[in-house]
């Protein structure tokens, strides 16, 4: 350990904070993706098991749960900003989360929606102010601030690869309940880090409620800092019970169609944004207008990619479990992992390529690389429905096809997803930044929905726990091909129309 001249103890030449950070974000991330790992699995072979049409309702609820729990960033930032501060805020997440965690061990129908409940509420406070907290260990202008984002990244990814592998394999062995357990566990170690870190004054005066009058102002008679724990929980079941509603409005007999709660909240508050920003473009200088518009044709095109990328979770994995000859190399719930390993595998050495493009002058600008993405989510794609092709008489396809799969959309998440929120920041008029912020993150809450609606299109009908085979590899193969043009197309559409948008963007690379 060093230290630097203004007595910041540091790690590495970076402050020691950030490991305590890194630390607990690698274990909530070990126990978020260990679930979900599982969550698809689990809903289709216990919850909805004696249901025909178990993978219909599995889509819904496991497309409600993703949108929720990335919306409720939104919210729980706004918490955090005005009231309670980073540190309370990531210790009330964590705490709500392991919960949740927890009864996910219990075996029962209720217990199960009201974990996803708690995992959601816990998710909003925890996730957006873990990653700012990081940034508010550096002063502006530090240098070290983008290395050190990405080794709090890693840590992402490092609890994304392992979680699935132990968890999956405990679920396996012993039985769903005991992975979800291990999980809830991971949460845990987390906020031991966090905990430890705090009683050793590694975060100094940072992440502290912003104003403690506030903090401690009575609403009801009750402090806000106690207040807002107790709210949390109690809406905890308002949020189960929309979950459990999965299925569609008026029984989807109405212009509604097969649309759930969850789905036409979220309809509704696009329709909001749509109408706001339309005000916003209107009262923008034209310069102003331009870079707005590619701003939200950036959140457009990234939610279009996520939408694809998630189906991991979900119809991905229900492929993998029915299709795939896996031949003891993995289950269908360890499959979850190999995204993770790639982003680790491949982050240094493309972030090295987009270095040594930028001293040649060659480094694309940011539509090119949209598009580029994109069209790698669509050969992904594609080569999932290939796959068929290489089908045995049982309709089992061989694992390779998966992990090539996994390794091209790996490259078109790392040729977009960094860069994206960057370029938000940049084109975004400075009075409205925040909002712009709020609209990226709820990019993947609508992401979701994209996931929702395809998993609802490759439903197979069946109470077979075991179906599989013949009778399922038609139909994933033909959605993934399907996907894999409006992927590929959509690309197209970017890589076309990149000079105009270059233009748009002006001064933003």
């Amino acid at each position: 350990m060093a230290t630097q001249a203004n007595n910041e103890a540091t790690v590495l030449g970076h402050p020691k904070g950030l490991f305590y950070l890194f630390f607990a974000e690698l274990w909530e991330r070990f126990s978020f993706y260990g679930m979900r790992a599982l969550l698809t699995l689990y809903m289709v072979e216990e919850i909805f098991k004696s249901l025909s049409n178990r993978d219909f309702a599995t889509a819904a609820v496991y497309a409600s749960y993703g949108s929720l729990v990335y919306a409720s960033t939104v919210i729980g930032g706004q918490v955090s900003d005005k009231i309670l501060g980073m540190r309370s805020s990531i210790f009330l997440g964590g705490v709500l989360m392991s919960i949740g965690h927890f009864v996910l061990a219990v075996e029962n129908d209720i217990a199960f929606f009201l974990a996803l409940a708690f995992i959601i509420v816990g998710n909003g406070f925890f996730k957006p102010n873990i990653s700012t907290f990081v940034g508010a260990l550096y002063k502006d202008g530090d240098v070290r601030k983008d290395s050190g984002f990405t080794i709090f990244y890693m840590g992402i990814n490092i609890g994304g690869w392992i979680a699935p592998l132990l968890c999956g394999g405990l679920a396996v062995t012993y039985g769903y309940h005991y992975g979800f357990a291990l999980a809830g566990f991971g949460m845990m170690t987390g906020l031991l880090f966090f905990w430890s870190g705090i009683k050793k004054n590694v975060f100094r005066d940072k992440g502290l409620p912003p104003n403690n009058d506030v903090y401690e102002k009575p609403v009801l008679g009750i402090p806000q800092k106690t207040l807002i724990p107790i709210l949390s929980v109690l809406f905890v079941p308002v949020i189960a019970y929309v979950l459990s509603s999965y299925e569609a409005i008026m029984g989807g007999e109405s212009i509604l169609g097969d649309e759930t709660i969850v789905g036409l909240i979220f309809k509704l508050i696009g329709i909001t944004i749509v109408v706001y920003l339309g005000n916003i473009m209107l009262q923008s200088t034209a310069e102003e207008r331009k870079k707005l518009f590619m701003a939200v044709l950036i959140t457009f095109f990234m939610t279009m990619f996520w939408g694809f990328h998630e189906l991991s979770g979900s119809v991905i994995t229900l492929f993998a479990s029915r299709n795939v000859a896996l031949d003891g190399f993995m289950t269908a719930a360890q499959t979850n992992s190999l995204n993770s390993m790639f982003i680790i595998l491949l982050a240094i050495p493309i972030s090295l390529l987009w270095e040594a493009l930028s001293k040649k002058k060659l480094n694309p600008r940011t539509p090119y690389k949209f598009g580029l993405g994109l069209i790698l989510a669509g050969a992904s794609f594609y080569i999932l429905a290939l796959s068929k092709g290489s089908a045995d008489e049982n309709g089992m396809v061989p694992f390779a096809y998966l992990i090539i799969m996994y390794f091209v959309l790996s490259i078109g998440e790392l040729f977009m997803s960094p860069v994206g929120l960057s370029k938000i920041t940049s084109l975004s008029p400075k009075r409205i930044v925040a909002f712009m912020m709020g609209i990226w993150f709820l990019s993947s809450a609508y992401a979701f929905q994209i996931v929702g609606f395809i998993g609802k299109q490759l439903a197979v009908d069946s109470t077979d726990v075991n179906v599989g085979g013949l009778d399922t590899i038609d139909i994933y193969t033909d959605g993934f091909m399907l996907i894999s043009q409006y992927a590929l197309g959509a690309g197209l559409i970017v890589i076309i129309f990149s000079p105009l948008m270059k233009k748009l963007m002006g001064d933003v690379h």
